[in-house]
């Protein structure tokens, strides 16, 4: 078992270091964010919709009650924040990068995933019949039956997108990682049975599945959207955790892996070079030994 011991690894000292060792990672991040770009600029993948099936895409189309720039702002900047707060206390770059690294990926992954079913499978929103006629005026292609819209396009686009729930996936890919996070800090899971630990875990989850209630209350989303846009997220967030965490209720769950490799090889250093001195020390009395009886013998 790795003796811990704590100690300052803060950005001045330790930082380089650690970006260093984790340089491909970062580009990778961005790599994966041309990609969601990308996602969010091709045309998604119109859908059949006929005049029979518009019984169930005719609910009102209104604004957002969370709009898509605000799901950043407590799925992303918040957890950051947080782990900024922990890195003043501590004063552990590891976790710091580690945990900035781990929620990113975790966001860009579930955006990339998101975002490519979303054009793959092109299902119509609840609201697709005011997106496609904004005037009421149905009007359908004589001979495919299919719709023909004439409403603004960026609109209509939109409409082609409701699975899965981009704001669910988003939320629980955030928040979820944060929930993992502090699982892990306050010592959920330490046998002790503090309730007030497990509330404090799920609150970041609550607020994520809210997130998706409020996407099929703005019917904006069918219900199995946000079902499916939150395991995606679940799913993700706990991936990008294990990757660079250990489970929470582990002895040793409250840091990265990478912090307790540090030390391993920390105190293997100084050991490793005591053997040697020692080991060599040893051969040089021997041989000592050998030449003053070979004299005494002569």
């Amino acid at each position: 078992m790795t003796n811990v011991q704590l100690g300052c690894y803060t950005v001045q000292s330790h930082g380089g270091k650690v970006a260093r060792v984790h340089m491909q990672d970062w580009l990778i991040l961005l790599l994966l964010a041309v990609i969601d770009f990308m996602l969010n600029i091709i045309e998604p993948f119109h859908r059949f919709v006929g005049q029979d099936m518009m019984t169930d895409l005719k609910y009102p189309f209104k604004n957002d009650t969370i709009p898509f720039w605000g799901v950043p702002l407590f799925a992303v900047l918040l957890p950051i924040g947080i782990f900024i707060v922990s890195y003043v206390r501590r004063k552990d770059v590891y976790d710091l990068h580690h945990a900035i690294l781990g929620i990113m990926f975790s966001i860009l992954i579930t955006g990339v995933i998101t975002d490519a079913i979303k054009d793959a499978v092109g299902r119509p929103r609840p609201n697709f019949f005011w997106r496609c006629f904004p005037d009421g005026v149905e009007i359908f292609d004589k001979i495919t039956k299919d719709v023909v819209c004439h409403g603004d396009k960026k609109v209509v686009k939109e409409g082609y997108k409701s699975f899965p729930s981009g704001h669910t996936s988003w939320s629980f890919a955030g928040l979820g990682f944060l929930a993992w996070y502090l699982s892990g800090k306050i010592r959920v899971f330490d046998q002790r049975g503090h309730v007030a630990k497990l509330c404090i875990v799920l609150l970041p989850l609550l607020t994520a599945a809210l997130v998706g209630v409020s996407r099929v209350d703005d019917y904006w989303h069918h219900w199995t959207d946000v079902f499916a846009g939150g395991l995606i997220g679940v799913t993700v967030s706990s991936i990008c955790y294990l990757q660079l965490f250990p489970f929470p209720h582990y002895e040793h769950g409250w840091a990265p892996h990478a912090y307790f490799k540090m030390l391993e090889e920390r105190n293997d250093g100084p050991s490793s070079s005591s053997r040697s001195t020692n080991a060599e020390h040893s051969v040089n009395t021997s041989l000592n030994l050998d030449a003053m009886e070979s004299g005494t013998r002569h």
